[in-house]
């Protein structure tokens, strides 16, 4: 079971803020904030840090802005649409904010995020104090 997401049969799309509406009655949605667009994302983790995939076409690292407290990571952006009268509009236009909320604290110091064709990656240590420890046995 995935702990980031509690529903079932989620589809990785972005998602108009009319059709989330419709979506709210079959699937919980706990980390969509109040925006225009939802972020997709893939989360794994390993005993020292988790790895954070999203979708981000179009944008560069200065369109996002990126914040980690404590077990708190938050991603916004914004897609920009060009002036002109389309036919058809079907890419994402608005802003969007993902709020994902983590079992254990993150280093926010060691943090670190890339972009490439279309792909945000962000490797998320975990805090010095959440990663396990060896415990040494004396024995007497």
């Amino acid at each position: 079971r995935n702990r980031f997401y509690q529903g079932e049969g989620t589809m990785a799309l972005y998602i108009q803020a009319y059709p989330r509406r419709r979506w709210r009655r079959h699937f919980h949605m706990a980390q969509m904030d109040a925006c225009d667009i939802w972020l997709p994302v893939n989360i794994r983790e390993d005993e020292d840090a988790f790895e954070l995939t999203a979708l981000v076409p179009g944008l560069k690292a200065d369109d996002l802005d990126i914040q980690v407290i404590e077990d708190v990571l938050r991603i916004e952006g914004e897609y920009k649409t060009e002036d002109g009268e389309y036919l058809l509009q079907e890419l994402p236009v608005g802003t969007f904010r993902r709020t994902l909320r983590f079992s254990t604290p993150l280093d926010a110091e060691h943090v670190e995020a890339t972009i490439k064709d279309g792909v945000l990656t962000l490797h998320l240590p975990k805090a010095e104090s959440a990663r396990p420890k060896r415990i040494k046995i004396a024995s007497k």
